[in-house]
């Protein structure tokens, strides 16, 4: 094991060395390009030449894009860069996160990233030039026989035709990416890397650092003391600097309205959704629908004080757990067994496919080290198997995350075995509801196996609580990101006192007259990073909403689940409503919400009677 230790003591929590993590505990990188000299090879022989352009290539399409036979070399060429570019960036990422401190693939992702923003300048002409031709002539390339693979991605290109400009004001957009991005990078750096927070103390004096990775397990500790701390300390950090946040989120909000009155679109919502055709009534619908049961949120959090045994509930109670976690910690390779159990339900194949990802070919990194990224995610590229990063501490929350993750996975394998590159990638409207779907499956393992009062508590606990925080507060953020943009369309002026009033008083319908709505929450928006991906958040409420209606589904009624499955393999070869109205859902209704809302009622009943 090349001088790797044998195993790990999930429970320890001594920081461990990159090289001392047992080689089968590590994801199989290797796969991927053998060493990084071999990664960096590639890269020399991808990156075209010195000066623009840097792939003349692609360029000599140009003026062509009438011709059948033309267009189908060019995409061929296309895509086939593309898929280069993409495997080089996944390696450098995957490697980067493995040590965050290592300069060589820092470097090396800096170099793949930009040399990807390279190529989209370069091929900024290309749907301009589709989009240039006569409705005719443009016609003929979807219907004809040489280009039959490429319709689909041809047709999302013709339905922008009245939102795209003349190839040089679409190469001037291009050009101006970079600058727009400001806020967003600005808003990165200051919350990662600037941003300091005082340090937290206990309810027993003792200090605690606090930074928005520490912030998390701070507000679901027991101890009140330090979640109030933790809560006050963060928010004031945020707080002392509100006048640069309001003026990032305004920067932002100007640039998403600018793209949208660039492209001719009646609001910055439509702009966001039109590519995809989402229909407005969906982000709409969500709100309407949330709010209509929101009496059932009230409960929860009235409830919530009554356990806690408060006076008064405070935000940084919400995440106070009502049901103590079993302090057992369960090696990996027995969560891994688990997870692999409890997606049975969806056949032999997929079960079988999982296996040999998790027990062969080395899918996941398992273990904490030292700067190796925080958190956990799924990623891969065509060319490559999924990859998995953990950071695995034999918690329940630990294997909950690895079948989310698993989910996220076997959708990207399925994808890509099932569909040609071009149509590979899922949209992200539907990302999370296969990992949501698995965390389901898991969730249904996990009580079918332990039938203890405490632990049935504690899984009701967690499904209440992954809708409150994934249904509810992402429609919270939805609602405030929706009234943001409409205050800039009108020719308003953001301002912290503004901003703060009105989160307020949607935390205040939100959760009802039980929760305490302090100084501090009223700037929580100031940190929320996913302002800064405009119209991004309604699709975790939309993709919960569809993944419990498709559970509801698939446990009963095996045309379900073999719909279920086709989904899965379908990647991007539809819209994403389309997709999963294939899969037995119709989020064009409010139907799937109302259904979400309604199990979250059912999960809170059965909850109180745990008690």
């Amino acid at each position: 094991m090349n001088g790797s230790k044998a195993s790990i003591n999930v429970g320890d929590k001594i920081s461990y060395k990159r090289e001392e993590i047992p080689v089968n505990s590590r994801w199989n990188v290797e796969a991927l390009f053998v060493d990084p000299e071999s990664w960096k090879l590639e890269l020399l022989t991808v990156m075209g030449g010195e000066k623009f352009p840097k792939w003349p290539e692609l360029q000599a399409f140009k003026g062509k894009m009438r011709d059948p036979s033309s267009v189908k070399n060019f995409f061929e060429s296309f895509f086939r860069l593309d898929r280069k570019l993409e495997k080089l960036h996944v390696y450098a990422h995957l490697r980067l996160d493995e040590d965050l401190g290592n300069d060589f693939f820092k470097s090396g992702f800096g170099s793949i990233s930009t040399l990807i923003h390279e190529f989209g300048l370069e091929m900024a002409w290309v749907n301009p030039e589709f989009l240039a031709l006569e409705e005719g002539e443009f016609r003929h390339l979807l219907d004809h026989p040489l280009l039959a693979e490429y319709r689909f991605y041809l047709e999302k290109i013709g339905r922008m035709r009245a939102h795209t400009l003349a190839p040089e004001q679409e190469e001037l957009l291009a050009l101006s990416s970079k600058a727009l991005g400001v806020p967003a990078q600005t808003f990165s750096a200051l919350n990662n890397a600037d941003l300091t927070f005082v340090d937290v103390v206990d309810s027993k004096g003792k200090a605690h650092p606090l930074s928005n990775a520490t912030y998390g397990s701070y507000m679901m500790s027991s101890d009140r003391e330090l979640r109030k701390n933790a809560f006050q300390n963060l928010h004031r950090g945020f707080q002392a600097h509100v006048n640069t946040f309001c003026e990032l989120l305004q920067g932002e909000v100007n640039q998403h309205f600018f793209m949208a009155r660039a492209r001719k679109f009646s609001s910055c919502l439509e702009a966001a959704l039109y590519p995809k055709n989402v229909p407005k009534a969906v982000y709409e619908n969500l709100i309407k629908a949330v709010r209509e049961h929101l009496p059932l949120v009230h409960k929860y959090v009235a409830l919530k004080k009554k356990l806690l045994g408060l006076d008064k509930l405070h935000a940084y109670d919400l995440y106070a757990s009502l049901v103590e976690e079993s302090k057992e910690h369960l090696g990996y390779s027995e969560a891994r067994d688990a997870v692999i159990a409890s997606v049975s339900l969806l056949g032999d194949e997929y079960q079988s496919a999982l296996k040999k990802g998790l027990v062969e070919d080395r899918w996941v990194d398992v273990y904490e080290n030292t700067r190796k990224r925080s958190g956990a995610y799924s990623s891969g590229c065509y060319d490559s198997m999924p990859y998995i990063l953990m950071n695995y501490h034999g918690t329940l929350s630990d294997m909950l995350t690895l079948a989310h993750e698993a989910g996220h996975s076997m959708h990207s394998l399925l994808s890509r075995t099932h569909q040609p590159y071009v149509y590979a990638q899922y949209p992200i409207f539907v990302a999370e509801v296969a990992s949501t779907f698995n965390e389901q499956l898991f969730l249904d393992h996990l009580k079918s196996e332990n039938h203890s009062k405490t632990r049935q508590a504690f899984l009701l606990n967690f499904q209440i609580e992954r809708i409150r925080t994934t249904i509810i507060r992402q429609t919270l953020f939805a609602e405030f990101e929706l009234y943001i943009h409409e205050c800039v369309e009108k020719g308003e002026t953001l301002t912290p006192t503004l901003l703060n009033q009105h989160y307020a008083k949607l935390c205040r319908e939100y959760y009802g007259p039980d929760l305490i709505v302090d100084p501090e929450l009223e700037v929580e928006w100031a940190r929320i990073p996913h302002f800064y991906t405009n119209f991004y958040v309604y699709q975790y409420a939309t993709g919960l909403s569809a993944a419990l209606a498709l559970h509801g589904q698939v446990v009963q009624d095996n045309a379900a689940k073999a719909r279920y499955v086709k989904f899965l393999s379908s990647g991007g070869s539809q819209f994403p409503i389309d997709l999963l109205k294939t899969a037995g859902v119709d989020m064009e209704t409010s139907d799937p919400v109302h259904a979400a809302m309604r199990h979250f009622g059912k999960l809170l009943d059965d909850f109180q009677q745990c008690f």
